[in-house]
């Protein structure tokens, strides 16, 4: 926040203007991030107000992403924010991680990649370390359980097929879908990635376990294998 720039309270601004009043009368989706943060700081320090103190806090982690992946004591170190509103910052952004990846009866089937890739990305997306899980359905692509395999650099010499089908047989999953991030944000695959689609693909041929998807996440979008033919074609 640069000295100098205006500064002005909350309860200087029209009713209809502050922040819980607008969440109130319009709901949360027409807020700016700032805005939410600000409803959850309730107060500013001198100079500046709970909005732009918000705003600080998304300048100095990179915004949300970065906000998440910042621990509680990076976040009481922030001038102005002490351990009650660090925790309730932390607290918040959990509970939308945890919103995300509800258990399978609150999203129970899986129509598309989008499907898929709602039940984890939110959590995914910012994983400092690459993590590879599958997600298991039964005859009806209803979610039987999402399983973490791997973690950490994954390539295709590393990642062992059997691993990847273990979950699924003591599940007696019909199909699977694969998912991993990449926590450069770009989700473009490498030629690894598809190698290993083609290796699994071709394993779940014959244990009668249908890969129906190999997605990639990235930063705020992610990549469907089968959806671009890489590693599912018999060519």
């Amino acid at each position: 926040m640069e000295r100098g720039k205006p500064s002005y309270k909350i309860k200087d601004l029209d009713h209809s203007e502050r922040p819980r009043e607008r969440l109130a009368n319009l709901g949360a989706h027409v807020l700016s991030t700032a805005e939410l943060l600000a409803i959850l700081l309730r107060v500013g320090v001198e100079g500046e107000n709970a909005i732009q103190v918000g705003q600080r806090l998304l300048q100095d982690f990179n915004g949300l992403t970065g906000l998440q992946r910042a621990t509680y004591t990076e976040i009481c170190a922030q001038h102005g924010i002490g351990t009650a509103k660090a925790a309730q910052i932390k607290a918040a952004i959990d509970l939308g991680r945890r919103l995300s990846a509800q258990s399978p009866e609150d999203r129970p089937i899986i129509h598309s990649p989008e499907d898929a890739a709602d039940l984890v990305q939110y959590e995914m997306s910012t994983l400092e370390q690459e993590q590879l899980r599958v997600i298991l359905l039964n005859t009806r692509n209803h979610v039987l359980a999402i399983k973490t395999i791997y973690q950490g650099s994954l390539n295709s010499s590393q990642v062992r097929i059997g691993e990847l089908f273990r979950p699924a047989i003591r599940e007696n999953a019909a199909a699977i879908i694969v998912i991993h991030n990449h926590p450069s944000g770009d989700p473009s695959p490498s030629p690894d990635d598809v190698a290993i689609t083609k290796a699994m693909v071709k394993a779940g041929n014959l244990l009668d376990i249908q890969v129906l998807d190999h997605l990639i996440i990235g930063q705020g979008r992610f990549i469907s294998l089968n959806r671009r033919g890489l590693g599912f074609s018999e060519s």
